[in-house]
């Protein structure tokens, strides 16, 4: 009887056992981590020098609420912040616009003005702390609401420290929520990355996400080979603007997704590092550090199940060893409750402690890239890169990222993706502990975190506030100049913040851009 095959999730077979001879043809010994290609990490000491920034990803209800968690976050511990927006605030509009109704405050913080973010960040110095955003179509909207902030705190800008999201070729295809055509959202992001390499210096200008690729359904091929291939396209475009390679390739950060399957996570991680380097360095790079892939990781929300919640903490424990023995520099672990609602406090606080017992207690971290050297590792990271080239190459031939958006090849390669992992599922093949096999016959309901949709109207109170105290003229005049920049083709950044600095609102922000792009269908 023949041996059953086995694959990894991507479906790379594995052999029963690896040997010296299965390592990959001019496999190195003596590759240093800290040096190009980085398969070994991008630090030569890794976490002996500097342990990775562990985040919690949080924001809720409104700016008020979200301040309350952030403080007690920082209280047990995390050494950075990641803010998370509601549907409206992400999509450009105000929360008491027709659109928002329903969605205020859902799935994360509702930002509708600079006040809300004078609120959101109350008591907490920018200076001092990292901040991560996960917003890409309105961007360049919070970033200002933030860089104004900033400068109301008399911070340094030159000190500021955080990462803005700001992937839009990923929304388009995997997430959904854009606003404007490519082409213009193209525009924007260049204009970000010009205006931040001269004013906001030690700012990530994106990141350069797989994670919603890999929620959508991809494989671990996919994640990699569809989020280099946008991060190639971003730093096309910005070489077009004519910024400098070595410059800007230095802000560029990405953020990938953690499964269970943990060897091809890790290798993932690895052969990933390794495969922008060279793409950076056929792209014109000279310097090293704008060839490192610096990575934020987060947890895979789409492996959590609603069915025997409590099992999550084992899968995100895996997942935490994975972003980890792979070299995350970055790291959010999500709540175990999260299949059925928004973090409690309480699975928060174990998501968050899951991430310091593997940094204080297995000693995983005590060495640099500890996995290197298996024959199984170092063949997988090679497979998964051989894969992922391909890949790359198929949408180099059609013209880049940006048109296999447009013609829908990358969307048509997820969801072929998904709705084979799905079939395995169903027929068994793919064990999912608790939905097809070890399932109970009744469970216990767990305590769920509820938002009240009361949250609407006092954002609406704060919104009619705020418009009643603002000079009408000038905030028309400041949006008057948004218009004539964006239709002349200058960098609207400095139209932007001044335009949040005299209270104009995210919504009347995002549609004054809508009059000149355009909304993409």
């Amino acid at each position: 009887m023949a041996e059953k095959k086995i694959t990894t999730d991507s479906g790379i077979e594995i052999k029963p056992v690896y040997y010296p001879e299965d390592l990959p043809a001019g496999w190195k010994q003596g590759e240093q981590p800290g040096e190009f290609p980085f398969t070994r990490g991008v630090q030569p000491d890794m976490y002996r020098g500097k342990q990775w920034t562990m985040r919690q990803y949080a924001g809720f209800s409104t700016a008020e609420e979200s301040n309350k968690r952030y403080h007690y976050l920082l209280s047990q511990g995390v050494s950075g912040l990641s803010v998370a927006f509601d549907l409206p605030t992400q999509i450009g509009y105000d929360s008491d616009h027709s659109m928002a109704e329903g969605e205020v405050g859902k799935v994360g913080v509702a930002i509708d003005s600079l006040e809300d973010m004078q609120v959101l960040f109350d008591g907490i110095r920018l200076e001092s702390v990292s901040t991560s955003m996960t917003i890409n179509a309105t961007g360049f909207i919070l970033l200002s609401f933030y860089v104004a902030l900033a400068k109301l705190q008399g911070a340094d800008l030159t000190k500021i420290s955080g990462t803005i999201q700001n992937d839009i070729l990923k929304e388009y295809a995997a997430r959904g929520t854009y606003i404007y055509p490519p082409k213009p959202s193209m525009r924007i992001i260049t204009d970000i990355f010009e205006w931040c390499s001269s004013s906001l210096p030690k700012w990530n200008t994106i990141s350069i996400s797989g994670y919603h690729i890999r929620e959508a359904g991809s494989s671990a091929v996919q994640e990699i080979a569809f989020t280099l291939s946008n991060g190639k396209a971003y730093v096309q475009a910005a070489k077009e603007r004519g910024l400098d390679i070595n410059v800007f390739g230095k802000r560029l950060s990405f953020f990938f997704n953690a499964h269970n399957n943990l060897f091809e996570e890790v290798a993932k991680f690895r052969a990933a590092r390794r495969m922008w380097a060279s793409i950076m360095k056929e792209l014109g790079a000279t310097d090293p550090k704008a060839m490192m892939l610096r990575f934020h990781t987060q947890t895979g929300g789409s492996t959590l199940t609603a069915q025997q919640p409590h099992n999550n903490i084992s899968r995100v424990t895996l997942q935490t060893l994975a972003a980890v023995l792979g070299g995350t520099q970055s790291l959010h672990t999500n709540g175990y409750d999260e299949a059925l609602s928004l973090p409690t406090e309480e699975a928060a606080r174990i998501a968050l402690r899951t991430q310091q017992i593997v940094a204080f207690e297995s000693g995983v971290a005590d060495t640099v890239d500890p996995l290197a050297g298996s024959y199984f590792v170092e063949a997988l990271t090679q497979q998964l890169e051989e894969q992922a080239f391909a890949l790359i190459a198929r949408i180099d031939a059609m013209g880049g990222s940006v048109t296999a958006i447009e013609q829908g090849f990358m969307q048509d390669e997820i969801a072929r993706s998904a709705y084979e992992y799905q079939k395995g599922i169903e027929k068994g093949e793919k064990i999912i502990v608790g939905v097809n096999k070890f399932q109970l016959k009744s469970e216990e309901p767990i305590p769920l975190f509820k938002i009240d949709d009361s949250i609407r109207q006092v954002q609406t109170q704060k919104l009619n506030a705020l418009k009643n105290n603002r000079n009408p003229a000038l905030v028309d005049q400041v949006l008057q100049n948004l218009n004539d920049k964006a239709a002349s083709g200058e960098n609207i950044m400095p139209a932007v913040i001044e335009a949040v600095e005299q209270k104009c609102t995210l919504g009347e922000i995002a549609d004054e851009l809508r009059s000149v792009f355009g909304e993409h269908r």
